[in-house]
C-alpha cells in the first residue's frame, strides 16, 4: 500500500515513519525544502525518543521517501493523510488554512479514485469543508463525477512516547461515510489488529469529536486536581493523600490525578479552546471547559506567586535555578510551557533566571534568546541561587545530590512545581521546601 503523508510535524512524521517501518510505501511530504533535505540527511526537526533511527533506517530501505510537491506523488498513492498544523486563532479557533491548502492541491491534480485523511486534530465539520474544497477544485477541472473519499483518523500520540503509542495503540479510531473507505482502513490497519488492537468506526463528525473530548477530559482532570491542590493548602489537607484516596475509587482510576504547575504543549490548551469556540459557534456555552482553561492559566502562575510570597515581593536581583523547560518529560517542546510564564514574570520581577533541561535548550534558545541563562546541568543552575524551581520532572531531577546542592545555593529553597520530593527529607537536610497542595 501507498501513502502520502502531507506535513512532517510531530504527528506526520511519526505517522509516516510508523507506517513505513509495517512495511509500506511512505512519500513524506511538506513545503518547507530546508527541512525535506534536513530529513533525507537523517537530520530530524524534532527530539522522540528512538524516531531518528527509525526515519534512517527507513529512508536507507527506500520505504520512507520525502518530497516537497504532493502533486508529484499524487496519483501514485492510495490514501493521503493531512497532518498539517492547525493552530488556534486569536479567539479559540482552529485554523484550517493549510488544511483546506492541502485539499485545493487535492483537487487540482487528482486523476483517479484516492481516500483523503485528516489526521490533524480538527473541529467536526473539518471533513465536509476539505470535501467541498476538493470537489470545487474538480468541477472546474470537468472532473465532477471522479470519486473520492474523505475520513478522519484522529491520532492519540503522547510526546515521549509516541512510537509506542502509535505501533501498540490501545484504539484505532476512524470516521467513514462509505463501503470502499472503511476496506481501504481496514487494510492498512491490518498489520496492527493481528494484534488484537481495537479499530473503532464511527461516522465522521464523531471521530472528530472524540480527538477533542478525549484531550478536554484529561486536561479536565489536571485542573481539577490543581483546583484541589490550592484548596488543600487553604484548610491544611495534603493532596497527594486526597489523590491516592479517590484514586483508589475504580471509577476514578489514578491517571491524571497529579497536581503541578499547569499542563502545556501541542494538544490540551489548543483543544481545550478550539472546543470551547466550537460550541460557541453553535450557539452553546462550555461551562465546565472554560473553567478548565481558565484554572490553569491560573496554575502557570502558582510557582512565581510561591517565590513571590516567600521574598515579599522583593525578587529584584535574585538568582532563581529553573529544573526543566519543556512543558513535561521527554520533548523539547516548549508550546504552552509553564516555565514560559514563570520566566516572563520573573524577569518582570527583576530576577535572574538560570535555567537547565536535558533537551529543550536549543528550542528554548530560539523561543527564548538571552533573557535568561542557560547551565549546562543541574548543579550549574544551583549555583548562588537564591531557589531552585522544579518545572518539569524529568527522570534526572528526581535524585539530585542534595548535600552538593546545599554547598552551592545561595539561599537552600526548593519549590517544587511537579511534587515529586519528600518535603521531610528535604527540611531535614536543611532545606525549605515548597510544593503544591502538600505539607
Amino acid at each position: 500500500m501507498k501513502i502520502a503523508i502531507v506535513g512532517t510535524g510531530y504527528v506526520g512524521l511519526v505517522t509516516g515513519t510508523c507506517f513505513s517501518e509495517m512495511g509500506m510505501n511512505v512519500h513524506c511530504v511538506d513545503i518547507d525544502s530546508v527541512k525535506i533535505e534536513n530529513l533525507k540527511k537523517g537530520i530530524i526537526p524534532i527530539y522522540e525518543p528512538g524516531l531518528d533511527d527509525m526515519v534512517v533506517r527507513n529512508y536507507q530501505a527506500g520505504r520512507l521517501q520525502f518530497s516537497t510537491k504532493l502533486s508529484d506523488i499524487l496519483n501514485d498513492v492510495d490514501i493521503v493523510f493531512s497532518a498539517v498544523g492547525t493552530p488556534s486563532d486569536q479567539d479559540g479557533s482552529a485554523d484550517l488554512q493549510y488544511v483546506l491548502e492541502v485539499a485545493k492541491t487535492i483537487g487540482q491534480h487528482l486523476t483517479k479514485y484516492i481516500l483523503v485523511v485528516t489526521k490533524s486534530t480538527v473541529p467536526v465539520g473539518t471533513a465536509n469543508l476539505v470535501k467541498r474544497a476538493i470537489q470545487e477544485e474538480l468541477d472546474k477541472r470537468g472532473l465532477s463525477d471522479l470519486i473520492f473519499d474523505v475520513a478522519s483518523n484522529p491520532e492519540f500520540l503522547k510526546e515521549g512516547t509516541a512510537i509506542t503509542d502509535f505501533m501498540h495503540p490501545d484504539r484505532v479510531v476512524v470516521g467513514v461515510e462509505s463501503d470502499r473507505a472503511k476496506e481501504v482502513m481496514d487494510r492498512l490497519y491490518k498489520p496492527f489488529t493481528i494484534n488484537n488492537y481495537r479499530m473503532i468506526y464511527t461516522d465522521i463528525p464523531s471521530a472528530e469529536m472524540i480527538k477533542y473530548a478525549a484531550n478536554a477530559m484529561l486536561a479536565t482532570r489536571i485542573s481539577f486536581m490543581n483546583d484541589i491542590a490550592n484548596l488543600c493548602e487553604i484548610v491544611g489537607a495534603d493532596v497527594n493523600m486526597v489523590r491516592a484516596g479517590i484514586g483508589s475509587d475504580n471509577r476514578i482510576g489514578k491517571k491524571f490525578l497529579y497536581s503541578g504547575c499547569g499542563y502545556g504543549g501541542s494538544c490540551f490548551p489548543k483543544d481545550v479552546k478550539a472546543l470551547v469556540k466550537t460550541a460557541e459557534d453553535n450557539g452553546y456555552k462550555m461551562q465546565v471547559l472554560k473553567a478548565v482553561d481558565a484554572v490553569n492559566e491560573y496554575q502557570k502562575t502558582v510557582l512565581f506567586k510561591k517565590l513571590n510570597n516567600y521574598y515579599k515581593g522583593n525578587l529584584k536581583g535574585k538568582t532563581i535555578a529553573l529544573w526543566g523547560l519543556s512543558f513535561k518529560p521527554k520533548t523539547d517542546d516548549l508550546r504552552e510551557a509553564p516555565s514560559l510564564i514563570l520566566i516572563k514574570m520573573l524577569l518582570e520581577a527583576g530576577a535572574t533566571v538560570r535555567a537547565y533541561d536535558p533537551i529543550a535548550i536549543d528550542e528554548a534558545k530560539k523561543t527564548i534568546g538571552t533573557k535568561i541563562e542557560y547551565a549546562s546541568d543541574i548543579y550549574d543552575a544551583t549555583l548562588d541561587a537564591d531557589a531552585i524551581l522544579l518545572v518539569t520532572e524529568w527522570n534526572e531531577f528526581r535524585l539530585p545530590s542534595w548535600s552538593a546542592i546545599k554547598k552551592l545555593v545561595k539561599t537552600p529553597l526548593v519549590i517544587d512545581g511537579r511534587n515529586i520530593y519528600n518535603g521531610k527529607e528535604l527540611r531535614d537536610m536543611g532545606f525549605e521546601y515548597i510544593s503544591i497542595g502538600s505539607k
